[in-house]
């Protein structure tokens, strides 16, 4: 049992190490990790191999032989994880395939996903060729097709020109012949930020791209076109059927989205203004297919099954039926993972109970930690990259408990006995994962418990079973969009307390999995004092601080929102955020994607959010920034009844940024340079109305001009403006109507920050302006090269890029 343990314990130690590696080794590295820890474990095993006689001879048999099968299984989960990199590696995207016409047939491998931009599906390639030639793709790509004259966070290397044909409905299971343009996986990279390319790496996909439909295809005879279809995923398809006839019977679309979550596990189909308020009552793992589901839907046909096998002695005969009820359990969970979209969460969940019921299958009677273990390095031989997932860990601690009180525990229990173990499993549950919340996405609904003990057994016994009858008679799907509503108007109340939510900033990694363990403590069965002294872990994590700049001194923090601006600006007791980033879609934005989360890792408090001007590209984040920053002032160039300003409550400090106001926060002043308030009576475009930022303390100063152009550029540097500074935020991302000579010569910053999209479609940095740059010596950061930059007025020549901050292998790096 010792020997298992290690070797469980140092297998998952072995992949865990592996996935630190900022780039991947030649392949002979890795097979010679596997070589070692094969021949360690031989020589162990073997009672006269050489490794056991010299740990015999030692006088220290057991702890030897224990450290020794660790390092085998170590060396052993290195080595295989990163074999498997370098083969998934080796079927990336070439570098010339980018950004050009790639003629692709293939099937559209998954429900494509809705959304108001068009549409998203996987397509795997069957054949592709370029300009006449056959190419090698990756086997699948992750492709956009838009509708009609629509913009979104993917379209943004997309020429306005090519949004003129709406998508085509589509169908898994469909061959397709297809011109696309690809791009390898590029994702924003931020602090305490989503790592969109750890997530299409888990899923399989190397390179995306949006579709070509554009008159110039039609008449090139290369528009897209339907081969056929195939009986090729036809569940997918049964998934896509199930979710259109819920759009077509439920007249609210809001109310079909969570449905269609529900039974098929079409997330997207929910609204994003629902998430909120899910997130915020911490009853979010409900509304989609987790972990949870699966395991509450494995017990409920595990009872199901060993009722009906009880009715029947011959089948009790043939096997017994708590062992019909956990491999039948199993097996209709697994069918009901694969119905609703065979996700990560759902696929760990499945291993998980599927080693467990061997396990007890076996007859063995191990102790609880071993099999956790076990189940653990199951998942992780599977998945590696599983480790570095949030929903792993929230599953595994989820499913973990309530496993431990498994159908076969209960079946003889009174209903008060059940009603009292479920109420008990749901506060193990939420103590257990709120310390590992706060560590992961830096708030805990307080409100949960209460929500929960609400919302589960609705969400279970009412909604989930109501959507699942409807896929066999569909008027059922109204009675469970009532339940929806029902519930979803006592969670906005709910949503609505002023503490529903507790927010920490990101302490670091010690103090957080200090505070988890405290979060495991308080749980156990230990005398009252023990268990008080987990709360005490958890308070160092609790009351953490981010550091900020000393007095005097100010901190600038770029944030990686694509093409766009958002800066951060922190002194010693205040901030100030600089535009907003872009706005993708009615539900997304940069503002709800980074901004949001970025301000509440680091513990913001917001005193003043600047808009430069209207473009969407610096405004579209404003209102979901507003939303969690209600106490900030505004400064702004907005018009009079912009919907920014609307939404302001009116008591809210609100005004017209002009050349001339200052103010001073810890030291360090702040100066607007631009626009002259006469400017406003002059009809003019919004980017000559940006509001240009000058900061300065007594060792640096740092400059923030939106989207300045030319014009606005030549009447600072004939106004004599305060313009020289130590870092530039380039003019209007690198545009060739801006960053003229005259302006970069009186500017003289010895580094530029350029927030641009990655092969964005107005070519930003422009090549002419870039030259510009050079000529003068200025260091060019830019967004996709560099990600989120940190820059200090008291080390005023050093930028800290994000990209470069606990660099991963499977991360995009461009030259």
């Amino acid at each position: 049992m010792g020997a298992l343990l290690a070797i469980l314990a140092g297998w998952v130690l072995g992949c865990a190490a592996q996935l630190q590696q900022a780039s991947l080794w030649p392949s002979l590295h890795y097979a010679a990790f596997c070589l070692v820890g094969l021949v360690i474990s031989a020589s162990v095993a073997i009672k006269n191999g050489p490794l056991a006689r010299t740990i015999r001879r030692a006088n220290a048999h057991a702890s030897l032989r224990m450290l020794a099968y660790v390092l085998a299984a170590a060396a052993l989960g290195w080595g295989c994880t990163g074999l498997r990199a370098l083969v998934f590696q080796s079927d990336a995207l070439r570098p010339a395939l980018e950004g050009v016409d790639v003629q692709v047939v293939g099937l559209v491998a998954a429900m494509p996903q809705r959304s108001e931009a068009g549409l998203r599906f996987r397509l795997e390639v069957e054949s592709a060729s370029s300009a006449g030639r056959a190419v090698v793709l990756p086997p699948s790509l992750y492709l956009s097709w838009y509708s009609q004259l629509q913009r979104s966070e993917d379209a943004a290397s997309v020429p306005f020109a090519e949004l003129q044909q709406g998508a085509r409905e589509l169908r898994a299971g469909e061959r397709w012949a297809l011109t696309v343009r690809l791009k390898a996986p590029h994702g924003n990279a931020n602090p305490h930020g989503f790592d969109y390319e750890l997530w299409l790496w888990e899923q399989g996909l190397q390179a995306t791209g949006y579709v070509r439909a554009t008159p110039a295809n039609t008449a090139q005879g290369t528009a897209p076109r339907m081969i056929g279809s195939t009986w090729q995923h036809p569940i997918e398809g049964a998934r896509q059927t199930v979710r259109d006839a819920i759009f077509a019977r439920v007249s609210e679309p809001r109310l079909a989205g969570v449905l269609a979550a529900l039974v098929v596990g079409d997330q997207a189909a929910i609204e994003r203004a629902d998430w909120d308020v899910y997130r915020a009552t911490g009853v979010a793992h409900l509304m989609s297919i987790s972990g949870l589901h699966v395991t509450m839907f494995a017990w409920g046909a595990a009872l199901l099954v060993g009722w009906l096998w009880r009715c029947s002695g011959k089948a009790m005969n043939a096997l017994p039926a708590q062992h019909a009820a956990l491999i039948g359990g199993v097996l209709l969970a697994t069918l009901y993972a694969l119905f609703s979209g065979w996700g990560l969460p759902s696929q760990r969940t499945i291993w998980m109970l599927a080693t467990v019921a061997l396990l007890r299958l076996s007859g063995k009677q191990w102790p609880w930690p071993l099999v956790w273990l076990l189940a653990m390095a199951v998942v992780v031989a599977i998945d590696p990259w599983a480790l570095l997932q949030a929903g792993f860990w929230l599953s595994f601690v989820a499913v973990g408990v309530l496993f431990a009180s498994g159908p076969g525990a209960q079946g003889t229990a009174s209903l008060r006995q059940k009603i009292t173990s479920a109420a008990r499993e749901q506060w193990l549950i939420t103590l257990a994962l709120a310390p590992l919340s706060l560590l992961l996405f830096q708030q805990v609904s307080l409100i949960g418990l209460i929500a929960n003990a609400m919302a589960i057994p609705w969400v279970t016994l009412v909604v989930t079973p109501l959507a699942m009858l409807g896929v066999l008679w569909s008027p059922v799907w109204d009675v469970a969009a009532m339940a929806v509503n029902g519930l979803g108007q006592v969670l906005q109340w709910f949503s609505f307390i002023p503490w529903a939510v507790l927010s920490v900033a990101a302490p670091p990694l010690a103090l957080g999995l200090t505070a988890v363990l405290g979060g495991v403590v308080l749980v156990m069965r230990l005398p009252a004092p023990l268990r008080a002294m987990g709360l005490v872990a958890m308070l160092p994590a609790l009351l953490w601080q981010a550091p900020r700049p000393a007095s005097g001194q100010f901190e600038l923090l770029a944030a990686d929102i694509g093409q766009g601006n958002a800066v951060l600006v922190r002194t010693a007791s205040h901030s100030l955020l600089y535009d907003t980033g872009p706005r993708f879609s009615r539900e997304s934005d940069a503002g709800q994607r980074t901004l949001v989360p970025l301000l509440r890792a680091l513990g913001e408090q917001l005193d003043t959010i600047i808009i430069s001007h209207r473009d969407s590209d610096h405004s579209g984040g404003a209102l979901a920034v507003q939303a969690m920053q209600p106490n900030a002032s505004l400064l702004s160039s907005l018009e009079s009844g912009h919907e920014i300003l609307s939404a302001r409550d009116p008591k809210q400090a609100t005004q017209r940024c002009a050349a001339g106001q200052r103010w001073q926060w810890d030291g360090v002043d702040f100066q607007i340079l631009h626009p002259q308030a006469v400017d406003y009576d002059a009809p003019t475009k919004p980017n000559a109305l940006s509001c240009v930022l000058r900061i300065s303390s007594a060792a640096a100063t740092a400059l923030l001009v939106a989207d300045i152009e030319a014009p606005q550029e030549a009447r600072l540097v004939a106004d004599n403006a305060p313009l020289k500074a130590n870092l530039l935020l380039a003019p209007h991302h690198g545009s060739k109507t801006s960053s003229t000579d005259a302006f970069l010569d009186a500017v003289n910053a010895p580094i530029a920050i350029f927030q641009s999209g990655y092969r964005n479609r107005y070519n930003h940095p422009a090549p002419e302006v870039a030259q510009r740059y050079t000529d003068r010596n200025i260091q060019m950061l830019t967004s996709p090269q560099c990600g989120a930059a940190t820059w200090r007025s008291d080390l005023p020549l050093v930028v800290v890029c994000q990209r470069q901050v606990n660099k991963r292998y499977w991360q995009h790096q461009i030259p």
